[in-house]
């Protein structure tokens, strides 16, 4: 019986596919009844229907693997729950290293399966062969096996989602066109179809392959590309066996998915081609698939033969090179879409299948409570801008990510495609000394500088290979000397009006209501007290702030502070609430929200690119700054977190006296056009003090010797400030913020876990994601490492639970070694802070 179309909806899932379904399902599974999934021809079609059906839970992320493993779970249970069995086999994966290379990031991966707690087990290449009896072993060097991987078959996976949607009160409406999206203002109001118009109050684009369209819709961007995918099955023989794990071979660029007595080989080739229409993909192409390319096949194929020789005895069946969504940096693309208070999005899932169930639930989260339940910053849509939608900076990164998801993936590996796009005034200049750059939300910027005969590229390895040279070197220049790092990349908003104050004391933990000239170093933190942002606020004059933020963090923060200050509305992580009196409701909902204050009369500018920043920093930076400024810098007249509008030659600058390397230093903001000229000022007037330029590396190597913390690594919203240590900058005397309530709450009861920072008695080489041991018992996951050159140490930060932290036993392991660790009680360099101060 057809489905009439109803007039309005709660909740409009735009997109059939396994994960539009999979939203739809967990929503009316939370008892939302009033959800509506629209498909425009058929369930799965589109990515779905022609999906391998891996479901592979490893990530390197603790939170990602959470979402892939909430996926497995749910699989585990789902025809039982639904009567529908969704071809669920659980035989487990195995992934082989044919390299030493390929072995220690498995190893690495290994740590970090250990930290939390998930099953993986590391096979000489004789129990590899056992485990697979199909394969050649001889140039193995090993291989790990995840047992509770498998395979499912992505249609019966799909129409389970649609029984439950259905048994829990939820609609389906297949053959529906969306043709629009109509918008009041910052929300958009009525989902447009073909069959009429649809008041809705939540809109979610699943549209897989025309996620993007459905973004024009809105007149929002969603960089969400579509390359071709392709994949081979083989005729069937008895000689395949039943209960095959699924096999990745990532050396041979392929995986290996067994079919009823057959196998599907796929690859993620060098190159792959993008499907790049201006107009976007074809609305009618829902079950399209493209020519097999036999030049891509033949990439993964051979090396596919060599290792499982049966391969060259069968014959091919059928191939399948079908389009697949993507990314700029081939992970997905989920949340609150910036600019709109109700649009949500989930898509460019290369591993959807996988992904489904846990993404679903995350998303279902992030609809209802304002919080998908586990930091998602890796697949946030929030980490793109404009930029990344662009039509070739998308396909360009897409392909390149593409061909990298097989790669190994070296530590602070830069992409190469769509590079030198935004630049600092100081590129050349940077370049023209030995700069090494990376890439930060298109940003440009120096991680390393070559010396003596060391070349200007990147040397990738687990070693860290050449910095104890080249980053050592500007490590300790730091340190005794004085350097100048060009920060322009920063994002920089100004904050005005008469309540602009007011509203920064609601944002932040800390008290920002300091004299112009006055800065303050804060969390924003959200209402359970998780951290949302970590920034640095300057008062320029009563009425006027400046929010300094991370390069890549300023569509995220610039969204959170936004959300916060709608009136007559507002939102939490994406989720509406709606003033009835003095209080805060949901639509639709009794629950209430404590009171929270409105901020009509504040204006937000971004000002990023009109200033360049420069620090100039290290024990000697006095000296040099005082050569080529006239006014007074001693302590005394210019202290500490203080900012000064003041001239460095002739060009106007606002000095900024802060520090996150642990030395005396101020970051400088120009005007841009005046940027050139005061690098060159400050590097002659320090060139009789040994000045050195420095890049991201170091600074990364030195804030850790300061327990100086990075959001998105050690801080997230799933941590808060008194289990970060942060606690000292909350003011409980400035008046309400948000996260009073719940932080009053923590101080009251305790944490369970606090960070600390791990100095390793053995230099192993750390970078986070590394496992904890309080004696032979995984404690905790790093979440931040590298070495210390001052100090000598291998250096981590970690949340540790905190019965443990009067212990003497711990240990880190990296890469299948492990080294004695100690707590560090504050700072391991300058605890007392007396060079920052001086």
């Amino acid at each position: 019986m057809a489905t009439s179309l109803p007039s309005s909806a709660r909740y409009v899932i735009i997109g059939g596919g396994v994960i539009g379904t999979s939203i739809a399902y967990h929503l009316a599974r939370a008892g939302e009844t009033d959800v509506l999934l629209l498909e425009k021809s058929s369930l799965t079609e589109g990515a779905t229907w022609h999906a391998a059906g891996l479901v592979g839970q490893f990530r390197s992320q603790q939170n990602l693997m959470s979402l892939m493993n909430d996926s497995v779970q749910l699989f585990d249970g789902l025809a039982d729950e639904t009567g529908q069995d969704p071809g669920w086999r659980k035989f487990g994966s195995l992934r082989l290293a044919q390299t030493g290379d390929r072995w220690r990031e498995l190893l690495k991966s290994y740590s970090a399966a250990q930290a939390v707690g998930f099953e993986m087990h590391m096979l000489t290449p004789r129990e590899a062969g056992e485990v697979y009896p199909l394969i050649e072993t001889g140039d193995l060097v090993g291989a790990a096996f995840i047992p509770e991987d498998g395979y499912i078959d992505p249609n019966s996976l799909t129409q389970a989602y649609a029984k439950g949607i259905r048994a829990n009160g939820g609609k389906i409406i297949e053959g529906v066109m969306v043709s629009g999206l109509r918008r009041d203002r910052d929300r958009i109001t009525h989902v447009e179809t073909d069959q009429g118009s649809i008041e809705v109050e939540t809109v979610v684009n699943a549209a897989g392959l025309w996620a993007r369209q459905v973004g024009w819709m809105a007149g929002v961007e969603i960089p969400a590309g579509v390359v071709e995918h392709q994949y081979l099955v083989t005729e069937k023989s008895e000689r395949i066996p039943p209960g095959l794990p699924a096999l990745r071979d990532p050396d041979g660029g392929y995986y290996a998915k067994p079919e009823p007595g057959a196998l599907a080989i796929g690859g993620w080739e060098a190159e792959t081609r993008k499907v790049n229409p201006r107009e976007g993909f074809p609305w009618e192409n829902e079950r399209h698939l493209f020519d097999g390319d036999m030049d891509r096949l033949e990439e993964f194929f051979e090396p596919a033969m060599r290792r499982i020789p049966i391969l060259g005895e069968l014959g091919m069946r059928t191939i399948v090179n079908g389009p697949i969504p993507i990314s700029p940096d081939g992970e997905p693309i989920m949340g609150p879409v910036p600019g709109l208070r109700n649009f949500f999005t989930a898509c460019a899932f290369t591993s959807g299948i996988a992904a489904s169930g846990g993404a679903g639930k995350a998303l279902a989260n992030w609809i209802q409570h304002g919080d998908p339940g586990l930091d998602l910053w890796a697949f946030d849509v929030r980490r793109f801008g404009p930029l990344h939608a662009g039509q070739r900076f998308l396909h360009d990164r897409a392909v390149e990510s593409y061909s990298k998801y097989y790669a190994i993936h070296w530590p602070g590996e830069e992409l190469e495609s769509a590079r030198g796009v935004r630049r600092s005034p100081l590129y050349q200049t940077l370049k023209q000394q030995g700069a090494v750059f990376g890439s930060k939300f298109g940003w440009e910027r120096a991680n390393w500088f070559s010396y003596g005969d060391i070349p200007q590229q990147d040397v990738h390895g687990f070693d860290r290979p050449q910095q104890d040279v080249t980053v050592g070197r500007e490590h300790r220049a730091a340190r005794e000397a004085v350097v100048l790092i060009d920060m322009s990349s920063f994002t920089k908003f100004e904050i005005s009006g008469p309540e602009a104050c007011g509203f920064l004391q609601y944002l932040a933990v800390a008290n920002v209501d300091r004299e112009p000239g006055g800065a303050t170093y804060t969390q924003l933190c959200n209402e359970r007290g998780g951290i949302e942002a970590d920034v640095t606020v300057i008062r320029r004059s009563q009425d006027c702030f400046w929010l300094i933020t991370g390069s890549g963090l300023g569509i995220r923060d610039r969204h959170w502070i936004e959300s916060q200050l709608q009136t007559g509305r507002r939102v939490c992580n994406g989720v509406q609430w709606i003033r009835s009196g003095e209080q805060w409701i949901q639509p639709g909902e009794q629950s209430v929200r404590r009171n929270a204050p409105e901020f009509r009369q504040v204006a937000i500018r971004d000002i990023t690119s009109a200033y360049g920043v420069i620090n100039l920093a290290g024990p000697l930076a006095r000296k040099v700054l005082q050569k080529v400024c006239d006014d007074d810098l001693g302590h005394e007249a210019f202290p500490f977190m203080t900012a000064k509008d003041l001239r460095v030659g002739y060009a106007p600058a606002l000095a900024y006296r802060v520090t996150y390397i642990g030395e005396l230093g101020w970051e400088l903001y120009i005007p841009s056009e005046y940027l050139q000229y005061v690098y060159e000022e400050l590097q002659q007037a320090g060139a009789e003090f040994g000045i050195t330029n420095i890049g991201y590396r170091a600074i990364d190597s030195l804030r850790l010797e300061k327990r100086y913390l990075a959001w998105g690594a050690d801080i997230t919203p799933d941590y808060n400030p008194f289990e970060a240590g942060l606690e000292f900058l909350i003011d409980w005397d400035k008046g309400d913020f948000i996260g009073a309530e719940a932080l009053a709450g923590i101080r009251r009861d305790g944490v369970q876990r606090k960070l600390v920072c791990l100095a390793l008695e053995d230099p192993l080489p750390v970078f986070g994601g590394e496992a904890i041991f309080c004696g032979d018992r995984v404690v905790a996951q790093t979440t931040s490492g590298n070495f210390g050159y001052s100090v000598g140490n291998s250096l981590v930060l970690g949340y540790l639970p905190v019965e443990v932290l009067e212990h003497n036993d711990f240990t880190v392991e990296a890469f299948g070694e492990r080294s004695p660790a100690r707590i560090v009680k504050g700072a391991i360099y300058d605890p007392k802070r007396e060079k920052i101060l001086g």
